[in-house]
């Protein structure tokens, strides 16, 4: 399954640009991912009918929505130029890829791969970015990322779960209970509680001192 290897330690997953061959390695593996696929069906016009039957006209192609969280606030450098440059580069004009029937450039294809199990040949149809932390001087260093993605070609294998739901191995769920603390979560499942953080980013905490009782938070192995 993604996510783990054989040696129990995280799989990074990553996304890479098939033109510049160019790869980047996710920091927080995601935490959710979903697939969407439309099938085209046309009605045929038949008159005096309350119900006109309906004709095939064909598959769409599967896409598949990604949210990616990436931090560079305990280094301090900007996260564009670390992380996500890289993956606005899949949504720009290459002039290295012509399109065939206009000669002009085009964005380039990509692939998404997470382990051995799975990957999934794509072109990125939209990305949204949200920087939530900054520098005194404004640069960036936290910001979260979604990212849609069109398939390029026929694949009959796409992975049967959530990666981080409790079927996979390596990765568990927590129900918090009344007064517990994302840092005492943290000393209890990661030996630190500095490792708190971590929690609250994959389960998209905004703010860690107002926690429900009885909230599922999602506790992946951590970043290798």
């Amino acid at each position: 399954m993604p996510g783990v290897n054989g040696d129990g330690h995280p799989v990074k997953a990553s996304i890479t640009n098939l033109i510049t061959n160019k790869t980047v390695k996710f920091e927080f593996n995601p935490t959710e991912y979903s697939f969407t696929k439309a099938v085209s069906w046309a009605s045929a016009k038949e008159k005096g009918a309350n119900t006109p039957k309906l004709e095939f006209e064909g598959g769409q192609p599967v896409q598949l929505t990604l949210r990616l969280f990436f931090d560079t606030s305990d280094s301090g450098k900007d996260v564009r130029s670390e992380y996500t440059n890289d993956l606005w580069e899949l949504a720009m004009v290459s002039s290295a890829k012509k399109d065939p029937k206009t000669k002009k450039g085009r964005p380039p294809e990509c692939r998404f791969q997470w382990g051995k199990v799975w990957s999934f040949k794509a072109v990125v149809t939209n990305i949204t970015q949200n920087f939530t932390m900054f520098l005194e001087d404004g640069t960036p260093t936290r910001c979260t990322i979604d990212l849609t993605l069109k398939q390029a070609e026929d694949s009959s294998k796409f992975p049967a779960q959530n990666p981080t739901s409790g079927g996979v191995a390596g990765h568990r769920t927590h129900v918090l209970r009344e007064g517990e603390t994302l840092d005492a979560l943290a000393a209890d499942e990661y030996g630190e509680a500095q490792h708190w953080r971590y929690i609250a980013l994959v389960n998209n905490v905004e703010n860690p001192l107002r926690l429900r009782p009885g909230t599922v938070l999602q506790l992946p192995p951590l970043p290798g």
